[in-house]
């Protein structure tokens, strides 16, 4: 590579990622007085966001820098099977928009797991929320830092570990000038670039082929377009139906129970612009989503005959578009550092927002609570946010050096994401649609969620086969393929490769004989947790939510008790009113006690009543800078149903 041409880039690389990292920075004092406070500014963005802006936050975190990177490889090597999971998101946003804006715009909180203690009456259903959130945002961004490090590995050959560190150096500098306000203007430049630099890719790539019609045959003749597959399988990989229902639980439990997104929603001026701002994500999430894949499509039928990971030329799938971008773009000076700047920052402010939640979590359900905290100003909260935001930044940073040996960018944030949304969608749907929930029935159900997808998780990793077999390529007009480099010890689609190393090892310690192992594993109950081990997980979300669900039902329903009355707004609106009319034993709510105002008429046209409230002891779980319900502090409380 030409010494002089390669300087340039870096140059280019370099003056990108300042300028997108600091112009989002350029109002955050304004940020902070639109705030009313420094705190309520940083975890808010101060209520200056204006819509369109919250449009391409929400559909850029949606996405994450690993959708540019990670689905264009993915289409490449694997088809178009994980395309279909668009199905399930835009069907998501609707779903979010009935079930839970219309309770979280009616709290005050800094943490929305401090609505399930609100709804419960337990501090450990929230804990255990807030923990499982934590984990799952832990290890996505994980793979969030590795993304670019594969890019800037390709290309300048660079160490993971030094560009992982380089993110996480400017993510730290930017967490601590900036807070939620600034995050979005930085998700709003970077869905742009991304945007304008996709085009560019598919542009270059559809003339390079032939044109939109020879890359669309293309295509199809190499299988890398199947659509609506249902094989009624639930050990494939991914099919329409996995892709439809499964993806659908998965968005709606990230959509609807995540603070990162959450936080973006009670930032807003009022709920009728949450609903409008969540809905116009359905078709800017279809473009933003749909846009990597047809970049994917384009890229096939460039190296359809020619694959740089069979030619060795790369040597690993998520390594593509790097090379692509090196390879074909030679005659744009400035097109690879932009591309690799994009990666960059993208991966940045996606650390940032997220960090940003993360921090307000670990401050609001875990750390606010220690006495020593108690009664400190806002000011103060708000350096303890910062510090732990830059902890769990190194922590990220050390976790990214793993992800290479678990798999993909897109395999790995999949398997996290689907292994812990079932147990956080099914508490959410227990509180807000199931009056008949106790804390008790949520947390039973939670943890048999948890340990029902841990169990086949790690199953799945140690005793399934997860290799993904290739779809083919060709090296046949390659200019200097030659057969040595043609080899399959090249493809690295080993996805539990540290495991497999450990598999032996384990089998090693067992001390019985080879003919009882052999007698073991015929017998039935190996073959059936064969069975369960081999299911995909793309349904993993489904089965932690409705064992969550069932459990939780189940065990309030036989602990009922009158312990368990909560403030029957808590409930989802529609709910409230259906189980007020429904048969059975009625449950017994806070607010249940109901007069009339005095001198006023009783009037049909309206549902609005004056709801008094017995007193009640000093509500322990209300945390520094937190205001749940005005209404507790001003009762009788006016509330419409």
């Amino acid at each position: 590579m030409n010494t002089g041409w390669l300087a340039w880039e870096c140059i280019v690389f370099g003056l990108f990622v300042c300028a997108t990292s600091c112009v989002p920075l350029w109002r955050r004092k304004k940020d902070a007085a639109a705030g009313g406070d420094v705190k309520r500014a940083y975890i808010f963005a101060g209520g200056g966001v204006s819509t369109l802006s919250m449009i391409l936050s929400v559909a850029r975190g949606t996405l994450g820098v690993r959708s540019f990177l990670g689905f264009p490889s993915e289409l490449v090597y694997y088809g178009s099977a994980m395309w279909e999971t668009l199905y399930g998101m835009v069907l998501a946003f609707p779903l979010v928009c009935w079930v839970f804006i219309p309770v979280y715009y009616r709290l005050n909180t800094n943490s929305v797991y401090e609505y399930l203690q609100m709804r419960f009456g337990s501090i450990w259903v929230r804990r255990l929320a807030a923990a499982t959130f934590l984990l799952r945002q832990t290890l996505n961004l994980a793979v969030t830092v590795y993304t670019p490090s594969v890019a800037l590995h390709a290309v300048l050959a660079l160490p993971h570990w030094a560009s992982a560190a380089a993110l996480t150096g400017v993510a730290i500098v930017f967490n601590l000038l900036g807070g939620l306000a600034a995050a979005i203007r930085a998700d709003v430049i970077q869905t742009l670039t991304m945007v304008l630099v996709s085009a560019a890719f598919i542009i270059q790539a559809t003339v390079k082929a032939g044109g939109p019609q020879q890359v669309f045959t293309d295509n199809v003749e190499g299988n890398r377009l199947k659509f609506f597959n249902f094989t009624f399988d639930p050990a494939v990989r991914v099919d329409t139906m996995s892709a439809l229902i499964g993806q659908l639980f998965m968005s709606v439990s990230i959509y609807g129970c995540q603070q990162t997104f959450v936080q973006r929603y009670c930032s807003m001026s009022s709920e009728a612009r949450v609903k409008r701002t969540l809905l116009a994500n359905v078709p800017a999430v279809f473009v933003l989503f749909s846009l990597s894949w047809v970049v994917g499509m384009a890229l096939y039928a460039v190296y359809k005959y020619c694959d740089p990971l069979m030619s060795g030329r790369i040597v690993a799938p998520d390594e593509v578009l790097p090379f692509y971008v090196q390879d074909q773009f030679t005659f744009l000076p400035g097109m690879l550092g932009l591309f690799l700047g994009s990666l960059f920052n993208g991966a940045l402010s996606f650390l940032v927002s997220n960090v940003n939640s993360l921090s307000t979590v670990t401050w609001e359900d875990f750390v606010s609570a220690a006495p020593a905290f108690k009664g400190i100003s806002d000011k103060q909260q708000l350096t303890i946010i910062k510090i732990i935001g830059i902890i769990y930044s190194l922590t990220i940073m050390c976790l990214s050096l793993s992800v290479g040996l678990v798999g993909g960018v897109v395999e790995g944030s999949l398997l996290v994401t689907s292994a812990t949304s079932g147990a956080l969608l099914g508490v959410f749907l227990l509180a807000a649609i199931f009056p008949v929930a106790n804390g008790k029935g949520a947390l039973s159900g939670m943890l048999m969620a948890h340990f029902i997808t841990a169990w086949m998780a790690t199953g799945r990793l140690l005793y399934v086969n997860d290799n993904v077999a290739m779809l083919p390529l060709s090296v046949e007009k390659c200019r200097n393929a030659t057969l040595s480099a043609i080899s399959p010890k090249a493809l690295p689609v080993n996805l539990n490769k540290t495991l497999a190393q450990i598999v032996p090892m384990l089998q090693e310690l067992d001390p019985t004989d080879a003919p009882h192992r052999h007698r073991h594993e015929e017998s039935v109950i190996f073959t059936a947790l064969m069975k369960m081990y081999s299911v995909s997980y793309m349904w993993y979300a489904v089965i932690g939510t409705i064992t969550c669900v069932v459990v939780g039902i189940l065990v309030g329903f036989f602990t009922a008790n009158e312990n368990d009355a909560f403030d029957e707004r808590l409930l989802h609106p529609f709910v409230a009113k259906i189980a007020r009319r429904l048969p059975g034993r009625k449950r017994t709510f806070t607010t249940e006690a109901e007069e009339k105002v005095p001198n006023e008429k009783s009037s049909n046209s309206t549902e609005e009543t004056i709801v008094e409230t017995e007193e009640k002891p000093p509500i322990e779980h209300i945390v520094n800078g937190s205001m749940i319900f005005d209404s507790y502090e001003n009762l009788p409380a006016r509330t419409r149903l």
